[in-house]
């Protein structure tokens, strides 16, 4: 009996502690939605109906559900990026020993939306470039804001952007956003995709992600789409 009463003390101590890291993570989400202009330097439209980027900006679900609601991405996918196959793993990435971020592959049009608007919506709205191996309440390595580029091209309008927002001071501090090309991008389990539209109601995503997409709909207006593309199943 007494065994018992500590496991759930113990229990009810671990659901207080969560409850206000997401508090904590409420003051520093509260303040996305930030008004930067649109990069100088962009990849001018393409004939190819598909293209690809990899970002990271924090836990993947918000990133992902984020870049589900932008006209023009056929594909967001939430995984990691930055280390090796067999590392690959939720578990074992949460050490923040592995190289890898949490990131999302989003498949895109560019004859809609293009590889600089994609980096507009993720400065302004998909996290805040700002921290450093954190966002919110979530730390570590694997919780860096980081670009991975497919190719030149998408890291050289990266730097470019980076480089216009830090001399425009376009936020308080500079960038801490790396660029990290030739990584290759994995896929996270099935349990993490889609999260924020199976989990509306999560405390986490309420304080944390939620108002993600309400900055996205107030500043990209013309860019939101209401019904998201949704990532399903690897099955």
């Amino acid at each position: 009996m007494y065994g018992g009463s500590v496991l759930r003390l113990m229990a009810g101590l671990a659901v207080v502690l969560v409850l206000a890291a997401c508090a904590r993570g409420s003051a520093a989400t509260s303040d996305l939605g930030v008004a930067i202009p649109a990069p100088a330097v962009d990849l001018p439209a393409s004939a190819r109906g598909s293209d690809v980027a990899v970002l990271a900006g924090g836990c993947f679900w918000g990133v992902q559900a984020v870049y589900q609601h932008v006209t023009g991405v056929t594909s967001a996918v939430s995984g990691y990026a930055g280390g090796d196959e067999q590392d690959a793993a939720y578990e074992v990435v949460s050490s923040g020993r592995t190289r890898h971020a949490e990131s999302v592959r989003i498949v895109f049009d560019p004859r809609v939306i293009s590889y600089g608007k994609l980096l507009q919506i993720f400065f302004s709205v998909a996290h805040d470039p700002t921290e450093l191996n954190r966002q919110g309440p979530d730390e570590g390595p694997q919780y860096r804001s980081a670009i991975f580029p497919a190719n030149d091209d998408q890291a050289r309008v990266a730097r470019a952007y980076i480089k216009q927002l830090n001399d425009g001071r376009a936020f308080a501090a500079d960038l801490a956003t790396t660029i990290e090309p030739g990584r290759p991008f994995f896929r996270g389990e099935d349990y993490h995709q889609d999260y924020l539209e199976r989990n509306r109601s999560n405390r986490y995503i309420v304080v944390n992600d939620l108002p993600k997409l309400a900055a996205l709909q107030r500043l990209f207006g013309s860019d939101y789409r209401a019904r998201p593309v949704l990532a399903g199943s690897s099955r």
